[in-house]
């Protein structure tokens, strides 16, 4: 059985690490990467799978691909 969580997001880009902050009902995510063709995207992902110990296939942007706040998909498999 597979559970799909969303959860919002807010990315802060070209920061000095890569860090994720729990605030009242999103996370904002540190990223080093710059928000230029993508990277900070793919960024986020990967420091999303480490957070949650979950494969990269088992989150997805549905909201906001271009923007800070972003609504992400997490399923468990």
């Amino acid at each position: 059985m597979t559970l799909k969580q969303t959860i919002q997001v807010k990315v802060v880009p070209n920061a000095k690490k890569n860090e994720i902050r729990e605030e009242s009902e999103k996370l904002k995510v540190y990223l080093t990467a710059s928000p230029v063709k993508g990277k900070a995207n793919k960024l986020l992902v990967k420091v999303l799978t480490k957070h949650f110990n979950i494969r990269k296939s088992d989150i997805k942007i549905i909201k906001g691909e271009k923007s800070r706040n972003k609504v992400i998909e997490v399923s468990n498999g």
